[in-house]
């Protein structure tokens, strides 16, 4: 498992949303603090794109794995510069977590995924 987790940081990593869209089951989901869903693997890696593009030199860490109740915590930290379209030039590190459950297919099922939007938000503004 964490084998499977370092890989889908180094995805994230990759500015290649399609690879990030891969590790999840063709009708998976990722929802990012109680946000609408994106459904699919198209939406996921539209999703995907969209920081991306905000932070072209985006970094994420794989911090740990924590399994739940639930099923699996991913633990990450984001780094990056929010020099994208409109962006503030601004860089950002935050750390988060991403709800797992894996689908029979051995894939991404359902990703709920959590950070600090508050200080997400003020470091856009100010900076880390």
């Amino acid at each position: 498992m964490d084998s499977f987790a370092e890989e889908y940081a180094r995805a994230w990593s990759s500015r290649d949303p399609e690879r990030v869209a891969g590790f999840f089951s063709e009708k998976g989901s990722l929802q990012i603090n109680g946000g609408e869903p994106s459904v699919g693997r198209l939406a996921i890696a539209q999703a995907a794109s969209g920081f991306m593009t905000a932070f072209p030199d985006l970094v994420v860490e794989f911090d740990r794995l924590a399994p739940c109740e639930q099923g699996t915590e991913f633990h990450w930290t984001l780094i990056g510069t929010n020099t994208g379209p409109g962006g503030t030039g601004n860089r950002v590190r935050i750390s988060g977590y991403e709800l797992w459950r894996l689908g029979a297919d051995g894939l991404i099922a359902e990703s709920k995924g959590f950070f600090d939007a508050d200080e997400y938000d003020r470091q856009i503004r100010h900076g880390v």
